[in-house]
């Protein structure tokens, strides 16, 4: 971003102008965008009514419906899978990327292919990183296919950093400073038959996730001249409002209570059908965390700033809050709504190491009714500078002051500033990191970490207590009370609310309860809840019941940290992880162990080297396998060397090294997975390693968020061992060109890895055989276990003589070669149907096709 001295600054197409290259035109320009950005913003700040559903009736909800109802998290995405595509080392080793060796599933004249699929699905979230802190300018263009169309084709680094408007807009997008070290592409891109993504350039580390469909029903392809403005509008209040679409409310809960050590408190009972629409919690006798990392601004004599800021239209007043760096003293300031002046910032004498937070309030004849603020603070003096780290803005509703927009100032929030057309003339200097604290007594933080860390938030549905979760970790922060905005829930440190939105349906009852399993007494606090109308949740609902699942202890060497290990049928939304790493300075480690003292100084961050390992519905396979821990936190390099950041759905809010609470290196992140959600139908295996050899000591705490229920919905209904004569016989197996070798080999990963010895068959030629299913099903599941040794094996696929499209597999591992991987069959082939004949017809342009067996899974028709 070009920063001038006088001339204010403003980023979009206007002022950049690589963007010309880009293939697809958009209807709306950025300019567009912050025009409507502001619009009627309700106390209980609600997104608009969604638009037509472009789903099946199988509960998939596909592309900006996703978006558009959030409501309805609870409905358990059956007929898809969610999987990725990422730069993993196929050996296992470190190598994620850092030497792009496995960065390209192949080369064509266009470039570097990443992803590609045949069938129909969505690319759910791009991730990339490289050398230098996450600058993507070398790896050149991007270009995206669906359906044999292009709908993307420009720099990368022009498509993060939100240069060619919408709906590629921050924080659809984000670039390295968004997101310190990452960048990012949440735009949801639907396709019916074919998806392929191809960079100019080796990416080095990059993930894409992306989830698989049956069939296209309620698939409609990626259009990119749609804006989807509500969306956007959406996704740039996180933190600040119910992302939701506004509900009636049906049933409000609200207690004022004290909590001595091993006191509970609960609020009456909610009747049901219905769900907790929104859940809040304040605590004033906590205080933030001290340490907080943070990029500023800074203008001069004769200089200002101004950027707008929402808020409630039922207000009884504004207040903003201003962080600053308190080191430069006598900062006055003129501060002006509109036209008119509403106050003064008044530093006072310069105060080493500090913060500085002061607040100006806005009186309601000039604030109510209205969505929206203009606020310019003009320079009057200072002893060198005024500056601006962050805004705060909370509206009066109701006696309460309600957080209705935050603006982060500096050079790593570009998407930020300019959502809130944040300008700044006669600009001095811009710093990008400034690590200072908060003037808290010791005492206090230590006593209001404990209250975060052991009392638990405890929530009964309909007889079964799924939530069972600190409440500090719940809402978003483990590592203390550190500022946490994103989509879903949010903590306004400082004495302000704790909010969740996530939508908790349930069938007859639901108790909230709050449990003081610590030392230090809870006085004066307030819990809120409100009800909105449900179907309910439940076996024989479609629907689940919301699960915050809560780990704690240390990690084990060899072993990934799991944030969610269940059997049953779900969909796992994502996790807050807090991570103490155990590393003392100057004890580097090793695989075989740890180093002598005299060795070069220990790597205290090492244990973020871990990936992220998700097995789905008993594979041996992992669906997901990532890059980094950071990397599964959509940033890079350890967070660009410890800089923290918020997107909506993932950020690191907490950092903390060699003290206020943390011995050697403390870690908070969060991950929320919306549209790139992992769905499981009979269990699900979700964890992370623990550095680079699944071996640095660490203390992991973690949270997972999922809907389910403990019902599966699919099971086994055959099995086909090609090197047992009598299997073959019995399901009338029959292949051209086969031959057969015998392989020992391993899994990827770690959660059986084996080795593993099995005859396998290579076959060129067609291959047939008949299943048992469960005549009363919802689709079938085909699972392989193959070797992958060679990539890009494909057939088509006849069920009953009628064609249910293509199998390929794109991914191969010559250092790893077992893999079990799947093929969906659409109800419309299989219902009511006791046996299926599957012919598979291997690609003349393909490699020999591979099986070791296959197994048949009936998916359970829904409702059951």
């Amino acid at each position: 971003m070009a920063v001038g001295t006088s001339a204010g600054i403003r980023s979009g197409p206007a002022v950049r102008g690589r963007a010309a290259r880009v293939l697809v035109v958009f209807v709306l320009v950025l300019g567009t965008l912050g025009a409507t950005i502001g619009d009627s913003t309700s106390e209980r700040v609600r997104a608009e009514e969604p638009g037509t559903p472009a789903g099946s009736g199988d509960g998939r909800t596909v592309g900006w419906e996703t978006y558009r109802s959030l409501d309805e998290l609870g409905g358990l995405r059956h007929g898809g899978n969610s999987k990725q595509f990422s730069s993993f080392a196929r050996s296992g080793s470190n190598d994620d990327g850092f030497n792009g060796t496995h960065s390209c599933l192949r080369t064509t004249e266009r470039g570097c292919v990443i992803a590609e699929h045949t069938g129909a699905g969505e690319i759910t979230s791009i991730w990339f990183t490289r050398d230098p802190w996450g600058d993507v300018t070398a790896t050149g263009d991007i270009h995206i296919r669906l359906d044999g169309r292009t709908v993307l084709d420009a720099p990368l680094a022009d498509v993060v950093a939100g240069e060619l408007g919408p709906p590629f807009v921050w924080p659809l997008v984000g670039d390295a400073r968004d997101t310190s070290g990452g960048a990012v592409v949440k735009v949801p891109m639907p396709y019916r038959e074919s998806m392929r993504i191809t960079v100019d350039e080796n990416p080095y580390f990059y993930h894409v996730d992306y989830r698989s469909f049956a069939d296209a029903d309620g698939v409609t392809t990626f259009d990119p001249r749609d804006p989807a403005l509500d969306v956007v509008r959406r996704l740039r209040r996180f933190g600040v409002a119910d992302p939701k679409p506004d509900a009636p409310t049906i049933a409000e809960r609200r207690s004022r209570f004290s909590l001595r050590p091993g006191e509970s408190t609960t609020l009456k009972p909610i009747r049901g059908p219905a769900m907790i629409d929104e859940l809040r919690l304040r605590l004033p006798g906590v205080v933030a965390a001290p340490r907080v990392i943070d990029d500023g601004r800074a203008f001069g004599e004769g200089g200002s700033s101004s950027f707008d800021a929402r808020i409630a239209p039922g207000n009884d007043g504004v207040r903003i809050t201003r962080r600053y760096d308190a080191n430069v003293g006598g900062q006055v300031a003129r501060v002006l709504v509109g036209d008119e002046r509403v106050g003064t910032w008044n530093s006072g004498p310069a105060r080493k190491g500090e913060w500085g937070r002061e607040r100006v309030t806005v009186p309601a004849p000039l604030t109510r009714g209205r969505a929206e603020l203009r606020v310019t603070n003009e320079f009057r003096s200072a002893e060198v500078d005024i500056n601006e780290f962050r805004y705060e803005v909370h509206s009066r509703v109701d006696g309460d002051w309600i957080r209705t927009d935050v603006l982060d100032v500096g050079p790593a929030n570009p998407g930020d500033e300019t959502a809130h057309d944040y300008r700044i003339d006669n600009q001095v200097f811009q710093r990008r990191k400034l690590v200072a604290h908060l003037p808290h007594e010791r005492a206090r933080v230590e006593k209001s970490d404990a209250v975060l860390r052991d009392v638990r938030l405890r929530i009964t549905f309909d007889g079964r207590t799924t939530v069972d979760a600190p409440i500090g970790e719940f809402f978003g922060s483990g590592l203390g009370e550190y500022d946490v905005r994103r989509l879903m829930s949010s903590i306004d440190a400082g004495e302000g609310w704790y909010t969740s939105w996530w939508p908790m349906p349930f069938a007859r009852r639901a108790e909230i309860e709050l449990v003081n399993e610590g030392s230090v007494p809870i006085r004066r606090a307030v819990l809120e809840a409100t009800a909105a109308p449900s179907a309910g949740a439940g076996p024989g609902t479609g629907s689940g019941h919301f699960h915050a699942t809560h780990r704690q202890g240390l990690t084990e060497p060899g072993k990934d940290w799991k944030f969610l290990s269940t059997s049953g049928s779900g969909t796992f939304y994502g996790v807050t992880h807090t991570m103490r790493g155990r590393i003392p300075p100057g004890m580097a480690r090793t695989p075989e162990g740890p180093r002598s003292s005299a060795s070069p100084r220990a790597n205290q961050r090492n244990y973020l080297e871990g990936d992220e390992r998700f097995y789905v519905d008993g594979s041996a396979s992992p669906a997901w396998y990532g890059t980094g821990t950071e990397d599964f936190y959509e940033s890079g390099w350890y967070f660009r060397g410890g800089t923290t950041f918020a997107m909506p759905l993932a950020g690191n809010p907490a950092y903390e090294y060699s003290g206020d609470g943390c011995r050697y290196d403390c870690t908070g992140t969060y991950r929320l997975l919306v549209s790139d959600a992992v769905s499981f139908d009979s269990e699900i295996v979700a964890g992370i390693e623990h550095g680079p050899a699944n071996n640095e000591p660490a203390r992991y705490s973690s949270t997972a968020y999922w809907y389910g229920n403990p019902v599966s919905t699919m099971r086994r209904t055959d099995r086909i061992d090609l090197d047992d004569r009598f299997s073959r016989l019995a399901h009338d197996y029959n292949a051209l060109g086969e031959s057969r070798r015998e392989l020992t080999a391993t899994f990827e990963g770690r959660r059986d890895p084996g080795p593993y010895r099995y005859t396998t068959t290579s076959t060129t030629g067609e291959i047939g055989f008949r299943v048992r299913i469960d005549p009363d099903n919802s689709g079938v599941r085909l699972r392989r276990l193959s070797d992958q040794r060679s990539s890009h094996q494909r057939v088509r696929v006849l069920v009953n003589g009628r064609d249910a499209g293509v199998w390929s597999q794109p991914l191969g591992n010559s250092a790893h070669r077992w893999l079990e991987d799947g093929f969906d069959i659409p109800a419309e082939l299989t219902r009511d149907r006791n046996t299926l004949r599957v012919r598979l017809l291997p690609a003349d342009d393909a490699p020999p096709w591979s099986a070791v067996r296959y197994t048949a899974f009936s998916y359970r028709t829904a409702g059951e």
